[in-house]
């Protein structure tokens, strides 16, 4: 049997979405390999929170900001222990733990994943910090990989592609009409879902216009998940006249809500990588429509195990999801495929493999 790594994670977002869900999955996923894992994470933060509950073991360290404080506080953290492998999520535990690093007489290598397909400046800091501070790149899609290599100019086998990866045995089809008694939704009509963070760059406002534009009695529409845009949706869906709208704030399990759908939507137009809800959707065997951004297109195939249409076009929302409303048949054919296609690429044991594999070759470095 290999020997058990030391490996902590570091996150300085004090937000909650695919981003952090996937850091809980991962560190719990490697400590029950046998893996010492640890998190470091504001005691603000909601990730510290939900580490917490899920009895991971969990360091608070006031890493939220870059500046001094958080320096010295990420230095705290590297000194009291060492590890094997630092892995860090976001640019400001990213920028402080790569500083902090080098005050320390025995660096840890650092990991860094690229979650999101937001562009990386191309300056002689932030060349510094992916080049040489960081021993490799990870991210989670091959898109935001291929992006990385030539923006950033790295060499290629200095970052990897890691989709995050989903328990595809939790998330599997249900029956529809137990999930929506359960959940308390009616029976008689057609729900659209969406699970997501409300940001902006989601597309939420452009499902709300696509769900308008069809006034289709036998058709609802379901928000799961909570964020900034909350007031200005709920403002939007009373504009627009929607009756059968249900926003249900964060659920702390998903799996019904997903089991209880027709059709699943995610119009992102920004700042995606593969989404973990749109996997867990395609899992649930749902029809889905979505857009090509960042890397969605390694599970969203056109026409195969998804609708994909352009981003901000509300029109062409609209007439996906009239089609997959109208035909029982491509609903059944997208949806199987696309359990099949993420059964095999999202798979939680894959990731788990290639994140340990990484993690054993730079702790030999």
């Amino acid at each position: 049997m290999s020997s058990a790594l030391s490996i902590l994670h570091t996150e300085s977002s004090l937000g909650w979405g695919g981003q952090e869900i996937r850091i809980i999955s991962e560190a719990a996923g490697l400590e029950s390999r046998g893996h010492e894992v640890t998190l470091a994470a504001s005691p603000h933060s909601r990730v510290y929170d939900e580490a917490k509950s899920r009895g991971l073991t969990v360091v608070a360290a006031p890493i939220e900001r870059k500046g001094l404080r958080g320096l010295w506080g990420m230095r705290r953290v590297l000194a009291a222990q060492r590890f094997d492998v630092v892995n860090t999520h976001s640019s400001t535990d990213s920028w402080l733990a790569a500083l902090a690093a080098r005050t320390l007489r025995r660096p840890p290598p650092l990991v860094r994943t690229r979650h999101i397909s937001a562009p990386v400046a191309d300056n002689a800091a932030t060349r510094w910090l992916y080049r040489t501070a960081t021993c490799h790149v990870v991210t989670t899609g091959e898109t935001l990989r291929r992006g990385l290599i030539g923006g950033q100019h790295l060499p290629e086998d200095h970052v990897s592609s890691v989709p995050t990866g989903v328990n595809i045995e939790r998330f599997s089809p249900g029956d529809r009409a137990d999930a929506r008694r359960a959940l308390g939704l009616p029976q008689d009509i057609k729900l659209v879902g969406i699970v997501a963070t409300l940001r902006s760059w989601k597309g939420h406002r452009y499902l709300i216009e696509a769900i308008s534009m069809l006034a289709r009695r036998d058709l609802g529409l379901v928000v799961v998940g909570d964020g900034p845009q909350r007031d200005a949706l709920a403002a939007l869906a009373q504009e627009k006249g929607l009756k059968r709208f249900w926003m249900t704030g964060n659920q702390a399990d998903v799996i019904p809500w997903l089991q209880a759908f027709n059709i699943f939507a995610l119009p992102s137009y920004a700042n995606e990588g593969v989404p973990q809800a749109l996997v867990q959707a395609m899992l649930c065997g749902l029809p889905c429509v979505t857009t090509n951004v960042g890397a969605i297109g390694e599970a969203a195939i056109d026409g195969r195990t998804a609708l994909v249409v352009a981003p901000r076009d509300a029109k062409a929302l609209a007439f996906a999801l009239q089609r997959l409303a109208d035909d029982a048949e491509l609903c059944v054919r997208l949806g199987m495929a696309a359990r099949a296609h993420c059964t095999v690429r999202f798979n939680i044991e894959v990731m788990l493999d290639r994140m340990e594999g990484i993690f054993r070759a730079a702790a030999a470095r």
